[in-house]
This record gives structure tokens, C-alpha cells and sequence, in this order.
């Protein structure tokens, strides 16, 4: 993975922002980190640094009110992909997160390797989810997939059967005369559709529906 130029970490725990930060920047020995305690803070450092590459939120800190902090950064900076990184941990949290944009949840009692592995895998274009809360999807996995499918743009299904076919996201940009960026954004979204976290188990998942072999398509 290439190191990410910068990251914004936006937590009002001194500790565990500490902590945290000791262990990151000893891996990412590249990356510039910016830090907020508040939500005037975290403004200004979006506003200033739009290019940053992630954006790590606890949902708690001071002048947020639950998911409007992340609602309005996917809103207006939608190229910044965000990891939720809360002392919350419930279900209902986690799916809330990820239905309003999250690329990732990380509870805060998750070990700092895999805070780490969380960050590579978002910066990667997946999703990173808690390995308790893939559990308790697992039951529902199979209910729901065609409607999840249902809900692809047409851009985004052309791109899943794409990643079907087994063409990399350089040879789908040239087909498709876009950027590679743009095929990561749409990947991520898709996976974030269909609830999984790599394009592997997207083409596991829609496999289940045999789209490709009963000749479904869409124009």
C-alpha cells in the first residue's frame, strides 16, 4: 500500500488519541496526521486539507449530535472516506454508521493492529467492519441480496459484473474512459450495497443470484 499523505483523526480523548497516534505513526512514518478535538476544529481541518486521504471520527466529540457529523462530511466531502472509530459498539450503531457512508467501524476497544489493518483495508477501497458484528449478519446474508442488488446505479452494476469477469479496476477505468479514482469511489459504494467488504465476496454474493449466467443485464 502506498503511505497516505495525511490523515485527520478527530477525538476529544487525549489517551486514546495518544495512543493511538504512537502506534499509527510508526507505520504510516509518511503520512501527515491532523487532529480535532471539536466539530469547529474538524471543520477547519477539512476545509483546510480537502485532499486529506481519511478521515478517522468518533462520533462523540464535543458539538456533534449522533450521525450528523458524518452525514454532513460524506455530504460535503464526499472524497474523504470515514472510519468511525466509537466507544459504541452495538449493532444498531454499526449498521446505522455504515448505512449514512462510513467506509469503516472500528470499536474503540479493537487492538491498534487492527485499527491499523482497518485503516489499509479503507485506504485499499473496502469496507472494514468488527469480525462480531460480520457474525450477526451472516444469518441474514442470503435474504436480502437481490434487493441489495436492486438498489446498484447503473454504473455500479456495469462495474460489479465487471469485477465478475475478473477485470482489475485499471482495466475497467479504460473501458469505461474514467479514472481508476473513480472506479475505487464506485467500488466502495457498491460494497457498502450489497454489505460486504472486497470485490471477492461481491462476486460471492451475487453469484448466489446467477445474474451472469441467466443473461441479466441492464442497459
Amino acid at each position: 500500500m502506498i503511505q497516505p499523505e495525511k490523515i485527520i483523526i478527530a477525538d476529544d480523548h487525549p489517551l486514546f488519541r495518544q495512543a493511538l497516534l504512537g502506534t499509527l505513526k510508526a507505520k504510516l512514518t509518511y503520512t501527515t496526521w491532523l487532529e480535532a478535538q471539536t466539530i469547529a476544529e474538524l471543520e477547519q481541518q477539512l476545509t483546510s486539507h480537502t485532499d486529506s486521504d481519511l478521515l478517522l471520527l468518533d462520533l462523540n466529540i464535543p458539538g456533534a449530535h449522533g450521525f450528523n457529523t458524518l452525514i454532513h462530511v460524506r455530504n460535503h466531502f464526499p472524497q474523504i472516506p470515514v472510519v468511525i472509530v466509537s466507544a459504541h459498539e452495538d449493532h444498531d450503531t454499526i449498521s446505522k454508521a455504515m448505512e449514512y457512508g462510513a467506509a469503516g467501524f472500528v470499536p474503540k476497544s479493537t487492538p491498534v493492529d487492527d485499527i491499523y489493518s482497518a485503516i489499509v483495508a479503507v485506504l485499499s477501497g473496502n469496507i472494514w467492519l468488527p469480525a462480531s458484528f460480520e457474525q450477526s449478519q451472516k444469518s441474514n446474508e442470503d435474504s436480502n441480496i437481490a434487493e441489495r442488488v436492486a438498489s446498484l446505479t447503473q454504473q455500479q452494476y456495469r462495474i460489479l459484473m465487471m469485477f465478475a469477469q475478473g477485470m482489475l479496476n485499471k482495466q475497467i477505468a479504460y473501458d469505461l474512459n474514467v479514472s481508476e479514482a473513480t472506479i475505487k469511489a464506485h467500488a466502495t459504494a457498491i460494497f457498502r450495497k450489497l454489505d460486504v467488504r472486497n470485490r471477492t465476496q461481491a462476486v460471492i454474493a451475487i453469484a448466489q443470484l446467477d445474474l451472469t449466467e441467466a443473461g441479466f443485464k441492464q442497459g
